[in-house]
């Protein structure tokens, strides 16, 4: 379905139902938000008293059991990547690329090359941890490091689209002509089964994580773009990837470069799941049709700027290429699972740099009218100048809700994978753990249906900026999902129609001694 812009509900005129007061979603007292992700959906598309699915509770094989399926598209023909991106990006300073402020250098190469680079910035491994259970580790975050979201270049017209191979430094395919359009589509079946519904949103808050990363690298190398998000033909575009499974992937997003667009097309299948999935996986089965509606009218939309304005100098970053080596997720010792931290004070900057990428908004009407529905609530200690407990980041700008030095200690109490043997913990030391919330009810009146995963898309836009922020400050970032919601809710000061859509702990790392093994090309 489309997507038409409504007002808000508090300046909503006749016929606009007003937005209902808060309520507790059905759900055992403390559920995780995980379970509750469909009941969410439901309430904000009308529902006052939604019922869960009768497949929520439903036991699921462990997460470290599934298989993901082979990488799409093996074999063929490679075009190589350019070489030298890091030696490009370690001579463009951090914040501002160019002394003059300009963004990017290199552009006397071809167009193509310029691309290649961006694609090497946003995708290209950054370096293999052995201790780390989950590798090769990418510039941005993915959950499980499963990296579900693939992107696709055009190879010409009537040509082939191409897969982009990260770890293969290379693109599937041979070109007819210089590309003009890359497409990004996440495979819902990369994800595990226990995740249920929640692949879904997985998936959405992947795309926006690559789209600001694709956007920076564009950005660094003098490529104008575009985005067009998912129109009413986007599964004839689908289709058009040639995946044998192409009903299990999210409608595409389409970048197009100058002089790109992909026509839409009046034919073409839709990829329909096979006939077994709603016995099998009635969770997929249900989060496919919901991905279906996530379509919109909106023309393309010029790619702005990813970077915030007025950052100052960091003091452990000097370049683009050292930003990008340094963000993680807080690495674990001896292949141990979770995130390690320790308690250090802050200077000021910090937060005011992480308010300051937070409120860089994604491109476009739809994606800019989701960011805005967002709330940001952050729990954070140790910050010079600044109180301990509760603040709203908004603006580019961080004030105190409510003091509260225990807020740290109560939420890692409702996190889902606390301190353990096999499973570290960082998060009553962490000087910062950000919460972007939304009211569900509020999003469909603005975008229909069709905010659902606009909303997600403008959170992952968002974390992935908090995730630069923090490398840039010497910290880690981990986007997680797995707080209880509704204590978590009591702590945040949230009310109770205000879903948790994504949070991030951005902490001090402790040095475990592993080796990093260097990746960049």
């Amino acid at each position: 379905m489309t997507a038409p812009t409504a007002p808000r509900a508090a300046d909503a005129g006749a016929g606009v139902p007003p937005r209902r007061g808060p309520v507790d979603l059905p759900g055992p007292e403390g559920d995780n938000s995980i379970a509750r992700e469909p009941l969410w959906y439901a309430y904000g598309a009308g529902d006052d008293a939604p019922e869960a699915p009768p497949w929520t509770w439903v036991p699921q094989p462990p997460p470290d059991t599934h298989v993901p399926p082979p990488p799409p598209r093996g074999g063929g023909p490679r075009r190589a990547l350019p070489l030298g991106t890091h030696d490009r990006l370690a001579a463009l300073p951090y914040p501002a690329p160019s002394p003059g402020g300009g963004r990017g250098r290199g552009a006397a190469e071809p167009v193509e090359d310029r691309l290649g680079r961006a694609l090497v910035t946003a995708f290209g491994p950054q370096r293999r941890e052995p201790e780390n259970p989950y590798n090769d580790h990418r510039p941005y975050a993915s959950p499980r490091c499963l990296f579900p979201v693939h992107a696709f270049v055009d190879g010409g017209a009537g040509m082939p689209w191409r897969l982009l191979e990260p770890d293969r430094h290379a693109l599937t395919g041979a070109p007819a002509a210089p590309a003009r359009n890359v497409v990004l589509t996440g495979r819902y079946t990369t994800v595990p089964p226990a995740y249920q519904w929640f692949r879904g949103s997985l998936i959405a808050i992947e795309l926006g994580f690559v789209l600001r990363a694709l956007s920076l690298g564009l950005e660094l190398f003098d490529v104008p773009a575009r985005l067009r998000l998912p129109g009413p033909d986007a599964h004839a575009l689908l289709s058009a990837l040639e995946l044998d499974d192409a009903w299990a992937w999210s409608l595409p997003f389409v970048v197009e470069l100058e002089g790109g667009g992909v026509p839409a097309r009046e034919t073409g299948f839709v990829p329909a799941p096979p006939a077994h999935l709603t016995r099998t996986d009635p969770a997929l089965a249900e989060l496919i049709r919901v991905n279906r509606e996530q379509t919109y009218d909106g023309a393309p939309a010029p790619l702005t700027t990813a970077v915030p304005a007025g950052l100052g100098p960091s003091a452990t970053v000097p370049d683009w290429a050292e930003l990008l080596w340094r963000r993680h997720s807080g690495r674990m010792p001896r292949a141990l699972h979770g995130m390690s931290g320790r308690r250090r004070n802050l200077p000021a900057e910090a937060l005011d740099s992480a308010a300051r990428w937070l409120s860089v908004p994604p491109p476009g009407p739809e994606l800019g009218t989701a960011f805005a529905t967002l709330t940001v609530t952050a729990v954070v200690q140790g910050v010079e100048g600044r109180t301990d407990g509760v603040h709203r980041l908004r603006d580019g700008a961080a004030s105190l809700l409510r003091a509260d030095a225990t807020a740290p200690e109560r939420i890692e109490e409702q996190y889902g994978y606390g301190v353990s043997p096999v499973n570290g913990c960082g998060i009553r030391d962490a000087p910062l753990t950000v919460f972007l919330s939304v009211r569900t009810r509020e999003l469909f009146e603005r975008l229909g249906t069709a905010g659902w995963g606009a909303v997600q898309h403008a959170a992952g836009w968002a974390a992935h900026g908090l995730c630069l922020s923090a490398a840039a400050s010497g910290l880690f970032a981990r986007p997680v999902r797995a707080f209880k919601e509704i204590p978590t809710q009591r702590v945040l000061g949230l009310d109770p129609d205000e879903m948790i859509v994504l949070s991030v702990v951005v902490g001090v790392p402790q040095d475990t001694g592993g080796a990093l093994l260097d990746l960049r090309l």
